[in-house]
């Protein structure tokens, strides 16, 4: 039982440190910041930063967890949470974003984290991350279960 409950904790300590993390921002340097210092975290990291490549680098990256800021060139970042939480309930999503003014907002229900961007919190980011992976279910769907491009359809 002992040997069982180990591997168990090792699982998730290997499954923590090769998680693949997609970073959705439009913005270059935060991409790079957080792709540089995830990375030497033991993360896997890939980033995109136009609402038109979301849907390539989900299917091709197969994310355990995606960063999204929620202003975007040519999307609203809300659309996008919504339509990957519509495909694949399971894909946690922490929104990291500059503003404070969401934090009462219904919309973040969907989502499984959020934060305000700042670099001076980066553990803070990490510990998040860790927490939501911790808990994650260990399956992934064999088929692809995204759309090739977001929803424009407004509820």
């Amino acid at each position: 039982m002992f040997r069982e409950i180990r591997s168990l904790l090792q699982m998730t300590r290997e499954r923590r440190k090769m998680a693949n993390i997609l970073i959705i921002d439009d913005q270059a340097y935060v991409r790079e910041f957080l792709s540089e210092e995830l990375g030497h975290a033991g993360y896997r990291v890939s980033s995109v930063g136009d609402a038109e490549s979301i849907w390539g680098y989900i299917i091709d990256s197969r994310p355990d967890l995606v960063l999204l800021d929620l202003y975007l060139d040519g999307f609203e970042g809300w659309e996008v949470l919504r339509d990957i939480k519509r495909k694949h309930l399971n894909l946690p999503v922490l929104i990291v974003t500059a503003y404070d003014s969401f934090a009462d907002d219904p919309r973040l229900s969907q989502a499984d984290g959020y934060m305000i961007k700042s670099f001076v919190a980066l553990d803070e980011l990490k510990q998040k991350i860790a927490d939501v992976l911790r808990y994650k279910p260990f399956s992934q769907p064999k088929h692809n279960p995204y759309p090739t491009q977001p929803s424009t359809q407004h509820p």
